[in-house]
């Protein structure tokens, strides 16, 4: 993760890239790719991980973690236009993207 602030809300996600898209799918959705310089931008925001199922290697989850779940949704609120940019542009990329849940550190 890009610090060291402690986690307190996490958002994550299930992805399945489509088929010849998988290496241009790890760089956009990495921790360096352009969801992250997206995310970035959110105060609050600590790091984003990208985690490939090894018994089925099609399968992705993201891990975007944030200090509170206050932080997240200034990010989306303020930055609402250009996620919905760049995840017009990385439908290309996945034949299937579903949000499993977003969590509370408890």
């Amino acid at each position: 993760m890009e610090n060291t602030a402690t986690w307190g809300y996490l958002v994550v996600w299930e992805c399945r890239p489509k088929k010849g898209f998988e290496d241009r799918f790890e760089e956009a959705y990495g921790s360096e790719g352009v969801w992250a310089e997206l995310l970035r931008q959110g105060e609050g925001y600590i790091g984003t991980e990208l985690n490939r199922d090894l018994k089925d290697s099609n399968r992705y989850i993201t891990l975007d973690f944030w200090t509170s779940k206050q932080a997240y949704e200034a990010f989306r609120s303020a930055h609402l236009a250009e996620y919905e940019s760049i995840d017009l542009e990385c439908e290309a990329l996945t034949e299937s993207e579903r949000e499993l849940g977003t969590f509370e550190r408890l």
